[in-house]
């Protein structure tokens, strides 16, 4: 037997969740993955790809003409320029990106910061690099950056700040004085920064993403992590991609080269190709997983939650503090075999349990299934 490098992790509570809806026929609003297509010339181009042949390994850093498109996305939709050579990398999903990014920066006894509630992959990656998290939760009902207490965890230890926006699970958007703050925190205390933003197109009411590759500071020393998974409704491709400046990417491509070496070529091909013809697709997810939300929070209207809109993803927080006074964990089981519909706890997200009492509804589902839910739901 060996002495595990992760003691506290066990099996997610993502596969856990969806296996315990499949064995009950739960509708499953847990895991984050879409009950719908993609768009048809995305997975035309894909498979055109693959009977063409195109299924050997692509250049470590990525397919050429795929970068090249996504430095024109990038100047399309963020006004920033960078170099498609030496500034972008894809990888076999951004989670594969966040890890390898930690493994290049984050050496034994280095803090990182974590602002709860967190993706579950940041703190054990955090870890197998020998770093320790130090945890800050946010704040309040709209889970706002508690500045006083995120300056009060930066110490002479602290190396890395890993920012999530739109966020998962809260829903929340950093706005641009957020990150200005952050700009100038990370400049006076010389911290590198890690900035998940795989939702950027899932920004609702008119709000704005704002990206750590838009304010100077923040660019020279960020990586910044997306995902053709969530903007094309792929989760199964495992691609996304890192933008970093020359010097972090170098790092990056060292640790990423002897993870996956590579990332799926004809995935690749296809995306790039999509992107050709389709630059505009992006600007129309907002809109599209609004109203998904808009049906799933009106449909919910007669039922004894609380909630407020989603800022941005594709995710919804209910609370059930009027219902049940439950541990989330146990409730999230006990809904998915008594009442047939599936969610995630929120409290796995967090170092200390929060004060609230929520649970992450997953709206990337047809409109009937999300009627569905909601009948059940307004039922408890």
């Amino acid at each position: 037997m060996i002495q595990s490098k992760l003691p506290r992790v066990g099996t997610t509570i993502f596969t856990r969740m969806s296996t315990l809806a499949a064995a009950h026929g739960a509708i499953n609003l847990s895991q984050g993955f879409p009950d719908f297509d993609a768009p048809e010339a995305l997975r035309e181009a894909m498979a055109r790809h693959v009977m063409d042949g195109h299924n050997q390994y692509a250049p470590m850093p990525g397919v050429m003409r795929l970068r090249e498109q996504l430095a024109a996305q990038l100047q399309r939709y963020r006004g920033v320029s960078c170099d498609p050579d030496t500034e972008i990398t894809v990888v076999p999903g951004a989670t594969e990106g966040i890890f390898c990014a930690v493994m290049a920066c984050v050496r034994p006894g280095d803090e990182v910061i974590l602002l709860d509630p967190c993706y579950d992959s940041y703190q054990p990656s955090v870890e197998l690099a020998g770093g320790r998290a130090v945890h800050v939760p946010l704040q309040g009902p709209g889970f706002a950056l508690d500045r006083e207490r995120l300056q009060a965890a930066v110490s002479g230890r602290t190396r890395l700040l890993m920012i999530n926006s739109p966020h998962n699970p809260s829903g929340g958007v950093l706005s641009r004085e957020d990150m200005l703050y952050l700009e100038a925190l990370v400049e006076r205390h010389n911290l590198l920064v890690i900035s998940d933003e795989v939702y950027e197109h899932l920004v609702f009411d008119g709000r704005a993403h704002h990206s750590a590759l838009q304010f100077p500071a923040l660019r020279q020393r960020s990586f910044a992590l997306f995902s053709f998974g969530k903007t094309f409704s792929v989760t199964g491709w495992k691609t996304g991609y890192c933008i970093a400046p020359p010097a972090l990417t170098t790092e990056l491509r060292k640790v990423h080269q002897f993870v996956s070496f590579v990332a799926v070529t004809p995935v690749q091909l296809a995306v790039a190709d999509f992107l050709a013809e389709h630059p505009d697709y992006p600007a129309t997810l907002a809109a599209f997983y609004q109203r998904k939300r808009d049906l799933f929070c009106a449909a919910l209207g007669q039922s004894r939650f609380s909630f407020t809109p989603s800022a941005g993803t594709y995710f919804q927080l209910l609370d059930y503090s009027e219902i049940s006074r439950e541990v989330d964990t146990a409730l999230c089981e006990q809904w998915t075999s008594e009442r047939g519909v599936a969610a995630i706890p929120i409290s796995v997200f967090y170092e200390q349990p929060p004060p609230r009492q929520l649970l992450r509804f997953c709206f990337a589902k047809n409109d009937a299934v999300l009627e569905s839910a909601a009948e059940v739901l307004c039922r408890i």
